[in-house]
């Protein structure tokens, strides 16, 4: 309520309550606030008495809305009393300005929380209605603006403040601590947690320690989580109890089973902070992180092979060899590990995946027609058979693009549902050509690249994504020119959250056939050792379909 009009006046005294004294009952005591001017202002009821002056002739529009609608909401007949049947004496009701109403058999029928003003602690705003058969809530006037319930009775600042999901948990831990520690709840239970707090932060943040004491429920632990980064750390407090609430509690007799718990709530702590003491058990998982060498001599000597939680980022020119290099990975994955694995090939149908694999088996590049020909279907079926049929191989029968979600979604559940450990995807591009258009392409792969760390981090999956290049401002990729980091098509992020990044380099127009159809592997960053430049050379033999590692004249060979 404005106090413009009063600003010179001071307390003199409380008197009884005329408004009060209508209604009779216990709130017919001195409840009226008088000032020096001789306006006066009613705690239970929300009154307005004006002054001797006259001014008052002239009371702000506001301050008689509020005086008429609080005569509106406070509820007749009913009286401050202990609700018994929940073990909540008087003396905590009338703390909090709890009322309560009773049948004609005089047994409580209602109860009534109070909710006042956030800025003005006098102004009443509007009481909560509790139905004791049905369970069945209904505001009175208004709890928009108000504080959280209890608020008004509670000075802000001191040691500790107890939050609960509800108004009968906040009378239960007051109870149990005979009124001691300053108890508020949410306004509308566990739903409205991340709101109440953040609208009355100020208030609670002027304590000391701030104990959270939510429902031991599903709803009550996703309140805890929808807060715990609101409140300063270092103030935060969860108190655990052994039953569902704090309202149960009392009512069983366990006050003391309570406390123990209360004051052993434990402090929050972001999620990632770890104490080095604690970091142990963190070097035992890190021993068991899935290694498994590539299949070139060269490669392993600069990056130690690939592991689980890595993300390896394969890029070149167009047509250098990335699906060749690919295939011989999942090949070799596959015949070296008993590990499951799931390939996503956009731009290839099943049928061209599954014959890549049979290639490799028997050493034939059995899709181009001429030489599947030559294979009957009883051969055929064995290389299917021994490359596929008996393998922990999945395929995602999809041709062309996909949202964003879609493919998340996929590499998840290859992930969690079929334990696939390892995940081929090629390629990113394709992905980005699906999006809405809202963002620009570097937006969009920053957006994917980002879920697509976290996907690795959360399920420890080793994923290969292919990825593209932009055009060089030099020599042609496919003149042989060498790739750098800053080449990758569309984003930065590609490269910073890539745990290692391959580049293949091939001279696609050389006239000797031999250089024509060899490919420099390129390590351009390497987070696990910090090794890069050129791995190995790697030959295409177009008789066989395979590529073997060319041994001479190769650097980085350890």
């Amino acid at each position: 309520m404005s106090s413009s009009l009063h600003s010179n006046s001071t307390f003199v005294e409380h008197k009884p309550c005329p408004a009060c004294r209508q209604t009779g009952g216990d709130r017919a005591g001195d409840n009226l606030s008088v000032y020096s001017d001789g306006h006066g202002y009613c705690n239970a009821c929300g009154h307005y008495q004006k002054d001797d002056t006259g001014i008052n002739n002239f009371v702000e529009e506001e301050e008689e809305e509020v005086r008429i609608m609080q005569s509106t909401i406070t509820p007749r007949g009913v009286s401050n009393s202990a609700i018994r049947d929940r073990r909540i004496s008087s003396k905590i009701t009338s703390k909090f300005g709890v009322t309560v109403g009773f049948d004609k058999a005089g047994k409580v029928e209602k109860h009534y929380y109070p909710y006042y003003d956030s800025n003005e602690s006098n102004r009443l705003l509007g009481y909560k209605e509790r139905t004791v058969e049905t369970k069945e809530f209904q505001i009175l006037g208004t709890n928009k603006g108000s504080g959280l319930f209890g608020q008004n009775a509670n000075r802000s600042g001191g040691k500790y403040l107890t939050i609960t999901e509800g108004e009968l948990d906040a009378l239960s831990v007051s109870e149990m601590f005979d009124g001691k520690w300053q108890v508020v709840s949410l306004k509308n239970g566990s739903s409205s947690a991340s709101r109440d707090v953040k609208e009355n932060l100020e208030y609670i943040e002027s304590f000391d320690n701030i104990v959270l004491c939510f429902d031991q429920d599903k709803a009550g632990w996703e309140a805890v989580k929808s807060v715990q980064d609101i409140i300063s750390v270092g103030k935060l407090k969860i108190c655990k109890l052994p039953m569902k609430d704090a309202s149960d509690m009392l009512m069983a007799g366990k006050v003391k089973e309570f406390t123990n718990a209360w004051w052993s709530s434990e402090p929050y702590t972001p999620a990632g902070i770890i104490k080095g003491s604690d970091t142990w058990e963190h070097l035992l998982k890190d021993e068991n992180i899935v290694t498994i060498d590539y299949p070139w001599r060269g490669l392993n000597g600069l990056t130690y092979g690939f592991r689980a939680k890595e993300l390896v980022c394969i890029t070149s020119g167009a047509g250098m060899g990335k699906t060749s290099v690919v295939k011989e990975l999942e090949a070799y994955i596959l015949n070296t590990t008993n590990d499951n694995l799931a390939i996503i090939h956009l731009e290839e149908s099943i049928e061209r995946s599954v014959k890549g694999l049979m290639s490799i088996e028997a050493n034939i590049p059995i899709h181009i027609p001429q030489f599947e020909r030559e294979l009957s279907n009883e051969v055929k079926k064995d290389l299917w058979q021994r490359s596929v049929g008996d393998k922990n191989v999945y395929f995602y029968d999809h041709f062309g693009s996909m949202s964003e979600d879609s493919l998340l979604n996929v590499i998840r559940t290859y992930a969690k549902s079929y334990d696939c450990k390892w995940i081929v995807l090629d390629h990113l591009s394709i992905v980005v050509s699906d999006q809405d258009g809202t963002l620009d392409e570097r937006k969009t792969i920053d957006a994917i690249m980002t879920k697509l760390r976290k996907i690795v981090q959360e399920t420890g999956v080793g994923l290969f994504l292919i990825s593209h290049l932009r055009r060089p401002q030099g020599r042609a990729h496919e003149d042989g020119g060498q790739i750098s980091l800053a080449e990758l098509r569309g984003s930065s992020s590609i490269a910073q959250l890539s745990d290692i990044v391959l580049g293949l380099e091939r001279n696609q127009q050389a006239e000797d056939p031999i250089i024509r159809n060899q490919t420099t592997v390129r390590v351009l960053k390497n987070r696990f050792s910090g090794l890069t430049g050129k791995a190995c050379k790697l030959q295409y033999d177009s008789e066989t379909g395979r590529l073997t590692e060319v041994q001479e004249d190769v650097e980085g060979f350890f």
